[in-house]
């Protein structure tokens, strides 16, 4: 389910990795273990990326609009990374076994990627001039894979420590990548992507609440779903209360808390370079209120999204926020 950023698509998979990431068509462009992979054109360079990117339609994706062409082109190789890696354990045809050993072969590639040796899979060949350029360190990638395969094997988290474990994992670890390609001056900037990967993963949660539950799967603490006194198995069975209700309202409050943590934490000097970022905050925090606007009835059969003028009218807003020197990000109050 992960990106946002877990990049979980859809409107950052979560596995959950927009993420800032669900099951889209795969690009058949796109061969993790094929052959014949080491001959690209120089136009071709970005070609698996650009295409994974094009196709997911996910919010991550839309705040890329925002960036100059050479950070546009690292993001959407970022993204791909995660959207592959997300894919594979998300892949319920797949026995768990197979997709554990599919993703160790990804974590021992994008090892190769970042230790300047050449990778054998497109995406981290495309990704790897990035992850030179800026010195994203392998140690963030494994930290991602390790959110991504905690889906292989986790489908109940007993408490909030141990959901925020997965969504730094899945959702801030893409954060702490991004904002490197990004470019900032004040290291206070990875706090704020910390707390922002924490807020847009918490609110993917919330959304996808049935989506989830499809697949086995509940993201929401069982220390909450005990305190409001709603059982897992209302939930498997897409069963809305006014209990479940004061549950997500709950879980919620705890997204707002760190939306308005984002908000404090981003360092003025690195307001502009942070535009995609912003607006992924913007995005999402629009996202949450048009949930609550709902009592957070999220058992229907499509999941809450913004429509293609609210989007557009985001991009606009934070652009012209960013141009105009505003301070206050467009999301997060009271």
């Amino acid at each position: 389910m992960a990106m946002v950023m877990r990049v979980k698509s859809g409107g950052v998979h979560g596995g959950r990795a927009d993420s800032l990431i669900r099951l889209w068509p795969k690009p058949a462009v796109c061969r993790r273990f094929g052959t014949g992979i080491h001959r690209r054109k120089d136009s071709d360079l970005m070609q698996d990326s650009r295409t994974i990117t094009r196709k997911s339609a996910s919010n991550l994706a839309l705040a890329f609009v925002l960036l100059p062409k050479a950070k546009r082109d690292g993001m959407s190789a970022l993204y791909a990374f995660c959207r592959e890696v997300d894919d594979v354990a998300d892949e319920e045809s797949v026995p768990v076994a197979k997709r554990r050993e599919q993703l160790a072969g990804w974590r021992a590639d994008i090892r190769r990627a970042c230790t300047a040796e050449p990778p054998q899979f497109p995406v981290n060949r495309e990704l790897q001039p990035f992850i030179q350029q800026h010195r994203l360190p392998f140690d963030l990638f494994d930290e991602l894979l390790k959110g991504v395969e905690m889906d292989l094997d986790i489908k109940r988290y007993a408490n909030y420590e141990e959901l925020e474990k997965y969504c730094y994992r899945v959702a801030s670890v893409v954060g702490l990548l991004s904002i490197e390609i990004f470019g900032y001056r004040d290291p206070a900037c990875r706090e704020y992507a910390i707390h922002l990967g924490k807020a847009l993963q918490l609110t993917n949660i919330l959304r996808d609440v049935r989506s989830d539950a499809e697949r086995g799967r509940i993201y929401l603490p069982l220390s909450e779903l005990e305190r409001f006194q709603v059982s897992p198995e209302e939930i498997l069975r897409f069963e809305y209360s006014e209990r479940f209700h004061a549950l997500a309202e709950s879980v919620a409050q705890r997204a707002r808390h760190f939306y308005q943590q984002a908000r404090v934490t981003l360092p003025g000097v690195d307001r502009r370079s942070m535009v995609a970022a912003e607006l992924m905050g913007s995005v999402y925090w629009k996202l949450l209120r048009k949930l609550e606007r709902q009592q957070f009835d999220v058992f229907g059969p499509k999941p809450t999204r913004l429509n293609k003028g609210q989007k557009i009218l985001l991009i606009l807003r934070t652009s012209l926020r960013v141009a105009s020197g505003a301070l206050t990000p467009n999301y997060g109050t009271p």
